[in-house]
């Protein structure tokens, strides 16, 4: 996990700083989480990861600089899968965009919230990272 001295808690994010968009990315695929989480460092983003939804929630609770979430559905490992934890944050901290991905086929009419995005995968890097900044502005 890369992680940065803890910021003073923000509820919206300023266009003109210049501190890194801080993602949280939620997979359990450790190969996976290890590539997502390179290319967005990359792409010049501050990413948090957690393995599971559960230690998701918890990393939420602890860092509110937290500016988007991207999340797998398919996560054996926790109390929910990622649909379930795209609509808690949706309800709970709803200045959040979310960004769900999966391999295993596309969301039904009521596994999304409302305004979150679907990638399926595998997925482009480019296309992730587009999709992932393009949300950060949204949200600004």
């Amino acid at each position: 996990m890369i992680s940065e001295p803890d910021r003073a808690p923000s509820e919206t994010r300023d266009p003109a700083c210049d501190e890194p968009p801080v993602v949280l990315l939620v997979e359990d695929d450790g190969l996976l989480l290890m590539e997502a989480s390179d290319t967005l460092a990359e792409a010049g983003f501050t990413v948090l990861e957690a393995p599971h939804a559960d230690r998701a929630l918890q990393v939420l609770e602890s860092r509110p600089d937290i500016e988007i979430l991207m999340t797998d559905v398919d996560m054996p490992l926790g109390s929910m899968n990622g649909f379930a934890l795209a609509r808690l944050v949706s309800r709970r901290w709803p200045r959040i965009p979310v960004l769900v991905v999966s391999g295993m086929g596309s969301p039904g009419p009521h596994d999304m919230p409302p305004g979150a995005r679907f990638i399926p995968k595998p997925y482009a890097p480019s296309a992730l990272v587009l999709t992932l900044h393009a949300a950060v502005r949204r949200a600004a």
